[in-house]
């Protein structure tokens, strides 16, 4: 039975400069470490590619350091291919722990099978994969498909005359992409909503900017933008300022992120913005605790740990909550 537990931790740590290359804590993995320390292999998203991944990177980062008793090498891209020849590294590197938020669900079989044989734990965190369960010791994650449902949920309950969507999604087959897109999919498709423009700005301001001028430029009608973070949210307002459509509570467009950057939350409490879905970066702690279980021998008691999350209206957030979940 999956558990749900809640956590919140600060981190303010400096990221890695490059977000396509390998990178360590002052000198990453390095044969000069102490035997002591508990060598791990990170593998994550590119730390630019929102707010909210620099506060998970952030997280991390403050967490795996050699005063903690980690020596932490850390690698992000947003590619695939790349994250996996990242594990194929660390396995040869003879890591103990592999720590994985994968770009694609897919495609994780093989070098899992092959840390398996090496004797390296992996950890899933942030995203979930298509793998069996038995490649991994255990996953923190985002119910991806429960933030989507919320929030189509939501939109639902507001009783719109008509549902013209301009849908923006984030990178192709990763699982926040899947799970926010199909909550939508699905509701449009039964209650036949219509999905004016669907397409992928990859987490992108800019892009999504790009993508919402273009559909205004064709004079197709809409009232909602469905951005599956908060920067192409903020892309898409910006288009829609540019071209004088009003936003927001009781204006002509309905506005939904996702992520809970404290800026977007500001947004939405000026009501500029109408929701965000809450998206929770913070994993580090329930990662250490599971490492010291199986440094002590320990059986997990649980495969899988959902974060807890929400979501906000614009009509009924506080300014205490934009100051406990603005990230």
């Amino acid at each position: 039975m999956k558990m749900t537990k809640i956590f919140a931790v600060a981190a303010s740590m400096v990221l890695c400069g490059s977000a396509f290359a390998a990178c360590g804590d002052e000198g990453g993995s390095n044969s000069g470490s102490s035997d002591k320390l508990i060598k791990v292999g990170i593998i994550n998203n590119d730390p630019n590619e929102s707010g909210y991944r620099t506060a998970n990177v952030n997280d991390l980062k403050a967490t795996f350091t050699k005063e903690n008793g980690y020596d932490a090498s850390f690698s992000y891209s947003l590619k695939n291919e790349e994250q996996i020849n990242f594990a194929q590294k660390y396995i040869q590197d003879e890591v103990d722990y592999l720590l994985l938020s994968a770009a694609d669900t897919a495609g994780w079989d093989s070098v899992l099978k092959d840390a398996q044989t090496a004797g390296v734990k992996v950890i899933l965190f942030d995203r979930t994969i298509d793998a069996d369960e038995s490649l991994y010791e255990a996953s923190i994650v985002s119910d991806m498909d429960k933030e989507g449902e919320q929030a189509v949920e939501w939109l639902k309950n507001q009783n719109l005359t008509t549902y013209d969507i301009v849908h923006l999604q984030g990178v192709m087959g990763s699982a926040a992409q899947k799970g926010r897109s199909g909550a939508l999919n699905d509701t449009a498709k039964e209650l036949n909503w219509n999905i004016v423009a669907q397409q992928t700005a990859e987490w992108s301001s800019e892009k999504a900017q790009q993508i919402v001028q273009s559909v205004i430029d064709s004079d197709k009608k809409f009232n909602v933008i469905y951005a599956e973070n908060d920067d192409m949210a903020k892309g898409a307002v910006a288009a829609l300022d540019k071209a004088n459509i009003s936003h927001g509570v009781g204006k002509d467009v309905v506005v939904i992120g996702f992520d809970c950057n404290k800026w977007a939350l500001e947004e939405l409490k000026a009501g500029n913005w109408n929701y965000d879905g809450q998206c929770n970066p913070f994993q580090s702690s329930y990662i250490v605790d599971i490492i010291n279980k199986l440094e002590k021998g320990e059986k997990l008691s649980e495969k899988t740990i959902i974060m807890d999350e929400k979501g906000f209206d614009a009509t009924t957030i506080t300014d205490d909550d934009v100051s406990k979940y603005g990230i």
